[in-house]
């Protein structure tokens, strides 16, 4: 038997005014989808636990079939373990956003982030813009790390993560900073970093032909997501098979990598629509070599959710129907029997620009056990089914042992 769970990172919406009060998955044309829906067990997942907040992290780990309450330390541990870094169990790690603030002449405090990705800004100008920060601001306490796109990270050698409230800058994209500065006294020192980077970075040379081009700037470092190291099972002793993931994102590779997970380097993969969604296809076949289960995360849909894109949102879902999911039903052929399991690990609704904690749609399809399923997948027809799985991190064990 094999395995592959396709995951659309934030598909899931509310009605957007928009689009006329549908959904992205409503108004997609999915035809590769909708095939496998009508001939599979389909309803909702609750992958966030109640009082966690909706992450990618957290749900993530749920729809891997570990538990949050358990084993969740915080977000960027894990992006630290895809990087490579190796912490020490006294070390706090943070995720270090490249931002776009605005280029006006008030005080830090009282900027407005305008982007939280700076233009989607590419992995070498980034570790640029890192070094370049490093450089200025490493001692030997604080160490950064470059990672993918606008998104780093800052090693904390004996740390805390008693820092008040740190805001994901996804969260406040168009919002003056000024009370979204954690005031934690613990902070302080992180705040006066990220004030110092804007200085260094705002005529970095990369931003200055970044300008010329018409592209936003990425003229400082935002800081949030702390966490310790974490302490994963393997994701063999708590499933019992074998498994990988393919992934643009350091966050999922770093919970592949601590689940002693194979992990796809994969070129051209970038966490947005721009990706390589068939070298992707490829590498999740290639893996199912070696393993029973592969997992492939797909990051744009939660992107254009996070950046009020709805066509665009719309598109990628079409994108994997049409560039990816054909590749992996021709691939999967040459199997006596297999399961494939779609779903979103949260929404990221358009309205609201951030994520939600909100049931997700799945389906699971079994090649020799179909069932009858919905005619389209979508939040309303998988809630019509009655079908719901309220502890999300039990629907890997359903997939693989149901």
């Amino acid at each position: 038997m094999k395995y592959v769970v396709v995951l659309y990172d934030g598909m899931a919406d509310y009605p957007v005014p928009a689009l006329g009060g549908k959904t992205p998955m409503m108004l997609a044309k999915k035809p590769n989808l909708d095939y496998l829906a009508q001939r599979s067990e389909v309803g909702l997942v609750r992958t966030v636990p109640k009082g966690m907040k909706p992450g990618s992290d957290v749900a993530n780990m749920s729809v891997m079939g570990f538990d949050p309450a358990k084993y969740y330390t915080g977000r960027s541990p894990l992006e630290a373990a895809s990087i490579g870094i190796d912490m020490k169990p006294t070390d706090v790690s943070l995720r270090c956003n490249l931002v776009t603030l605005s280029e006006d002449e008030k005080p830090y405090e009282e900027k407005t982030i305008e982007d939280y990705c700076a233009d989607d800004i590419s992995s070498e100008e980034g570790a640029k813009l890192i070094e370049a920060v490093n450089k200025e601001l490493q001692n030997d306490i604080f160490k950064f790390y470059p990672g993918v796109s606008y998104r780093h990270c800052l090693i904390w050698k004996n740390g805390t993560t008693d820092l008040g409230n740190l805001t994901p800058p996804h969260d406040i994209t168009g919002k003056v900073i000024t009370e979204y500065l954690s005031k934690s006294e613990n902070a302080r020192v992180l705040i006066d970093m990220m004030k110092k980077s804007y200085d260094i970075l705002k005529d970095h040379p990369v931003n200055l032909a970044r300008k010329a081009r018409g592209k936003r700037p990425g003229n400082s470092i935002w800081l949030w997501g702390e966490g310790t190291r974490p302490a994963f099972s393997s994701f063999e002793e708590l499933n019992g098979i074998t498994g990988g993931v393919v992934s643009a994102v350091d966050l999922i590779k770093g919970i592949g990598g601590c689940a002693g997970m194979e992990v796809a380097e994969v070129e051209g993969a970038t966490g947005y629509i721009d990706t390589n969604f068939e070298g992707k296809a490829k590498a999740a076949l290639d893996i199912l070599e070696r393993n029973d289960l592969v997992y492939i995360h797909f990051e744009a849909t939660d992107e254009c959710g996070h950046r009020n894109e709805p066509e665009n949102k719309i598109r990628a879902i079409e994108l994997i129907d049409e560039r990816v999911l054909p590749i992996l039903f021709d691939g999967l052929k040459k199997y006596d029997d297999y399961k494939i399991m779609i779903l979103p690990d949260h929404p990221t609704p358009i309205v609201t620009r951030t994520h939600a904690s909100d049931p997700v749609p799945y389906l699971i399809y079994h090649k020799n056990n179909e069932q009858h399923g919905v005619d389209t997948i979508n939040e309303e027809t998988a809630a019509a089914t009655g079908v719901f799985i309220d502890y999300g991190p039990g629907i890997m064990g359903h997939f693989i042992k149901d």
